[in-house]
């Protein structure tokens, strides 16, 4: 069994990146950034004030280790457009191209795991990271390689456990299940799995708001720091309230945020809108966003289940099937 820190311990992913430095925490004063040993492998750079060659500070950069989508809903087309949305620079690391579109996912070809551990090194060694958010890794030989990958890292990481589609399409091998559990959860800040992918991973069942606790202790389980069970695939007349008894809060969208000792139950209203493709990979690229700005977790992930709300409020019809959520929402009034 992994270590889970007791909670209310501190947490090094917890922790807001440190402010300021036009040199990589640690590299001697004037060696160029980018160059093989200025730092420990993996280690982020931090943000900088503003160069003294008169450069404006740059955002925080947030990299998204996931599948494309080709229709432009979901997978790094989504994380990219809720990275800029929310004011970080978006970078990303190619794990799978899928043919897809709003009818479903027609085709899927995962990339060598040389590939995606040349794209992470790439990224990271150069530029630096102040957030990650991992998405679609297709196979238990890519969930092992971005799990090493990761724990080289010192920067919060949010896990979206993606297991299917929106159409029910299958985006994860079955024999990955086991190395998710063992490798991939104990490297997140926060893990993000909806009612399937708790059912995939753990076996719990959620049929109402009781059962989400329950789900939430096995997640916790496999050594994420904190665990997000989104409630959304909750039928409305299940949304009663665990907090504050049965019957209260039908028709709204429920997730519940813990780390095991915290319960922070997160309510929205359920909008009557089927175009919600996207809204997994938004909501955990947006809690990787604010944690790169500096919030603590549980703020974090408030400000991102509002963003994804009204996304979801917004979303459009596209092609003949599901469309997707609005990540430019507020761009829009």
């Amino acid at each position: 069994m992994p270590h889970i820190p007791a909670p209310g311990a501190p947490h090094p992913r917890d922790l807001p990146p440190s402010p300021s430095a036009d040199q990589p925490s640690g590299a001697p004063e004037g060696r160029p950034s980018g160059v093989p040993g200025d730092r420990p492998p993996g280690t982020s750079r931090d943000l900088p004030s503003g160069g003294s060659d008169g450069r404006p500070p740059h955002p925080p950069c947030v990299l998204t280790v996931a599948g494309s989508d080709s229709g432009g809903g979901a997978g790094i087309q989504a994380d990219l457009k809720t990275m800029l949305a929310l004011g970080v620079h978006g970078m990303s690391v190619l794990t799978a191209v899928t043919a897809q579109n709003s009818l479903g996912v027609q085709g899927a070809w995962e990339l060598p795991a040389e590939a995606v551990r040349a794209q992470f090194r790439s990224v990271v060694d150069d530029i630096g990271v102040q957030a990650v958010k991992t998405g679609m890794l297709a196979s238990a030989e890519l969930v092992e390689t971005v799990a090493g990958l990761l724990a080289g890292l010192t920067v919060p990481v949010v896990v979206d456990p993606v297991g299917v589609s929106k159409h029910g399409d299958p985006l994860l091998a079955a024999e990955a299940l086991g190395v998710v559990r063992t490798a991939l959860l104990p490297t997140a800040t926060v893990a993000t799995p909806n009612l399937d992918e708790v059912a995939q991973l753990t076996g719990v069942r959620v049929t109402g708001e009781d059962d989400m606790r329950r789900a939430a202790e096995a997640v916790l389980g496999h050594g994420p720091r904190w665990v997000l069970i989104k409630g959304g695939h909750l039928p409305a007349d299940a949304a009663g309230r665990a907090d504050a008894g049965p019957g209260h809060g039908a028709g709204e969208a429920v997730d519940l945020l813990t780390d095991g000792g915290t319960e922070h139950w997160l309510r929205a209203p359920r909008h009557d809108n089927r175009h919600t493709h996207g809204t997994g990979c938004t909501l955990a690229s947006a809690i990787a966003a604010h944690l790169a700005r500096g919030l603590a977790v549980p703020e974090a992930v408030r400000a991102a289940k509002e963003y994804v709300t009204g996304a979801i409020a917004a979303g459009f019809a596209l092609g003949a099937g599901i469309g997707p959520v609005d990540h430019g929402w507020r761009l829009r009034g």
